[in-house]
Formats: C-alpha cells, sequence, structure tokens
C-alpha cells in the first residue's frame, strides 16, 4: 500500500505520446497539479508542453514549480507539494521509492555515442596545469551538486571507464548550479561534466576547455527519469497516461526541431523563445537560442524507460552505502506506463 509521507517525514527519509483521450479530460481537470522543473535547457519539454497548452489538452490543470536541485523535486513530489518531475536520479529519490512514496515512470535525456551530450569541461588553470583528458582526474578537484546526485555518478562512470580510483578524485559539492559554474569559471574546482547548453555557454565565454564527453564515459546512460509519486502511479493511472501523452507530444517537438532537424526555421524560431523565457533569462535571444541548438540533447521519444541503466544506478547507489541495500528495482521503477529500451 502506498504511504503517505508529510514533509518532515519525507526530509527525514532523504536522510538514510498524442494527446490524452478526450473522455478522460473532465475527470482529471478536477484538481491544480504541479511539474517540478529546473531552469535547464534539458526541461525544454516541460515548458514547451506548458506554453502550448498540451497538458490542457490532456486535461490537466498543471503548473509549472521551480526548483535548483534534483533532490529537492523528489522530497516535493513525495510530500504532496508537486505531482510530476523530470529530472536525475538521486540516493534520495532512490530512498523514497523504497518507502513507496515515488515511482520512475519513464526515461527522459539519454546518453548516445553520436548524439549530443554532456560536456567534460576542465577550467582554464586547471587545463593549462596538464589536466587534458577526463584520464588525469586523479589528485584533482570535480564539481557535483550533492554526495548521490547524477553529477557523482558521472564522475563514477569516468574513474571506471578511464580505470581511475574514485576515491583519488577530490569531489566537491557545492548543491546549486550556479555556484557550480562560478566555481569552474573562476578555477576554483578543476573539472565538472555538464549538459550542453551550459557548456556552450561556458566555452563561448572562453572561461574552460572541452576534455571529454560522458557519452564516450557511459554509452546508453539514461541522465534523467519522469517519475511521479505512487499514489499517482497505482492510485490516478489515467492522470499519469496524460501526463506522458502530453510530455510526449513536447519531446517529439523538441527533438524534431533540435536534434533530428526535420522542422522548419519558423518552428525551431518558435520554440526556441519558449525555451527562452525559462534559460538564459540573462542572455539576448539570438545567444540563448544559439546555446539552445548547440547544446540540445536527445530526448526518448514517448519517455521511453532505459532500464538496464537505471537499475545500474540504483545498483550503484546500494554498492556505495548511500540506499538501503535491500531496495528493489520493482519499488523504484513502474514500466506499465511507457515502453522499455
Amino acid at each position: 500500500m502506498p504511504v503517505s509521507l508529510n514533509r518532515r517525514q519525507t526530509l527525514l527519509g532523504l536522510g538514510a505520446i498524442g494527446a490524452a483521450s478526450a473522455f478522460a479530460a473532465p475527470a482529471l481537470a478536477r484538481a491544480q497539479r504541479n511539474l517540478a522543473v529546473l531552469h535547464l535547457g534539458s526541461h525544454a519539454p516541460s515548458f514547451i508542453a506548458w506554453e502550448r497548452g498540451y497538458f490542457k489538452d490532456a486535461g490537466i490543470d498543471l503548473n509549472l514549480q521551480f526548483f535548483e536541485a534534483a533532490q529537492p523535486m523528489a522530497v516535493a513530489i513525495a510530500s504532496g507539494d508537486a505531482d510530476f518531475g523530470v529530472t536525475a536520479m538521486t540516493g534520495g529519490l532512490i530512498s523514497l521509492a523504497q518507502k513507496d512514496a515515488v515511482k520512475v515512470i519513464g526515461g527522459a535525456l539519454i546518453e548516445r555515442p553520436g548524439s549530443p551530450g554532456s560536456v567534460i569541461l576542465a577550467s582554464n588553470k586547471a587545463y593549462d596545469d596538464g589536466l587534458t583528458d577526463p584520464s588525469k582526474l586523479e589528485g584533482r578537484s570535480f564539481g557535483i551538486t550533492t554526495a548521490g546526485s547524477s553529477f557523482h555518478f558521472m564522475a563514477h562512470k569516468i574513474a571506471q571507464a578511464t580505470g581511475q580510483d574514485l576515491a583519488k578524485i577530490d569531489l566537491r559539492p557545492l548543491q546549486k548550479l550556479g555556484s557550480l559554474v562560478g566555481a569552474l569559471s573562476t578555477g576554483q574546482i578543476d573539472a565538472w561534466a555538464i549538459q550542453p547548453s551550459i557548456a556552450a555557454k561556458l566555452l563561448a565565454d572562453g572561461t574552460v576547455k572541452q576534455i571529454g564527453t560522458i557519452a564516450e564515459m557511459a554509452p546508453n546512460y539514461q541522465v534523467t527519469t519522469a517519475f511521479t509519486s505512487t499514489k499517482n502511479a497505482s492510485g490516478e493511472p489515467e492522470l499519469v497516461k496524460a501526463f506522458v501523452a502530453a510530455y510526449s507530444r513536447a519531446i517529439s517537438d523538441y527533438n524534431a526541431a533540435f536534434i533530428d532537424r526535420t522542422a522548419d526555421q519558423a518552428e525551431i524560431d518558435a520554440l526556441a523563445a519558449i525555451v527562452h523565457k525559462y534559460v538564459e533569462t540573462d542572455s539576448q535571444a539570438d545567444v540563448a537560442k544559439a546555446n539552445l541548438i548547440a547544446g540540445a540533447q536527445r530526448i526518448n521519444e514517448g519517455l521511453a524507460m532505459a532500464v538496464d541503466s537505471i537499475v545500474e544506478q540504483l545498483e550503484w547507489y546500494k554498492s556505495e552505502g548511500m540506499v538501503d541495500p535491500s531496495v528493489t528495482r520493482d519499488q523504484l521503477i513502474d514500466t506499465s506506463f511507457v515502453k522499455t529500451v
């Protein structure tokens, strides 16, 4: 049975495709819902679906709720403050899944060789000092938001792929993306891995150097997932199906414009303008659009889920002692709403 957690219990837990069918819309419209998002280009389908009314078409009265990092998004969904989120796997999310509070119901960003993906960067200072390749990270500092974050897992995959000891890489938890950007730009940390839209801006500013890609280190890594509360997944499956359908429409728009380049220029311009309302708002529109195009990363059509990658991440968190070793894949994921890949 799903467990209803209040905010305090949730915080304690952290410590240890086309439109929906028309007949479903009236039933889903009875309550306002929240979608947890970050001010990142990877969340472009969230902004596209909201601005183009895809959620309304699916019968969902939904607002965007902004966060600074992935783990608080899982807290919000478990406590009922938000209904859906699309972000990276974290130890906190897994712990909440074990408490029957959240479920991963889809996959979003994926690292695929040959497609744009996350970029490994070095500060100019570190690069000039010899950090010209990811295999030279031992003895260097690498930025992460928090222990157990996707950045932590990326550091593990880099170390694994290059035969380095992760324990010899100085992981620096700086909590917020803005702090990581600032620290890398000023040489306070030596390296970081980040999605290409942010990397493109840093590279254009001339404050960093690219030394590799995550796709080289971790092919088919499911970077972000879609998740909801266990209560929604088990008690309101039509709501979850409607969300997946609406979000999938936006993914198709995004991939056509920025990845597959099958959309016309007017459509590309229109979508870039939507995303610019939420991402790189301090940049000129043409600059933001160029960064969005240069930094676009493939998102799984229909929120298809790379199950093997998700399970690999689960097992890594368990092996590192960041989650209870007894947590199972069935507690974490529900594959009934999307295709698996």
